[in-house]
């Protein structure tokens, strides 16, 4: 066993959910779109990782979300300050979020949930959230 191999296995374990990307790649381009979503256009920096978290909880996978997210222009970093780039891109509630009945844990909160909210990227499809969780990940509720 490597050093690497049980950051990945539990990595892994934390992101079980099918509704979340399994490939590092995909998680990458999950979270830049989540990112380019926020419907703020300036945030703490601990208010956006707290958004990358139902992404992935891997420190160094949410470092390269944001370095990469800020190489490609969607973010701007100064200090422990993010500045959004997104060019008019935000979720839509009405086309970009799809609500499913079942039995499911919100991803931010881990609350049990009878129907869950997904939200629909490009990248794959992010969720499940509750009713307000979904607000605040997209950043319009604090």
């Amino acid at each position: 066993m490597t050093d690497d191999e049980p950051a990945k296995a539990s990595e892994a374990a934390a992101d079980t959910d099918t509704a979340v990307p399994q490939s590092r790649d995909e998680k990458i381009e999950l979270g830049i779109e989540l990112l380019a979503t926020i419907e703020h256009d300036d945030l703490p920096l601990s208010a956006a990782i707290d958004r990358l978290e139902t992404v992935t909880t891997s420190p160094s996978l949410t470092r390269e979300i944001l370095d990469t997210a800020e190489k490609r222009g969607v973010i701007d970093r100064e200090g422990s300050r993010l500045r959004v780039r997104r060019g008019g891109a935000f979720v839509r509630f009405e086309s970009d979020v799809v609500a499913r009945d079942g039995e499911f844990e919100c991803r931010r909160c881990g609350a049990g949930l009878s129907t869950g909210h997904f939200i629909q990227f490009d990248a794959g499809e992010l969720g499940p959230f509750g009713s307000e969780c979904i607000k605040k990940v997209v950043g319009r509720e604090e």
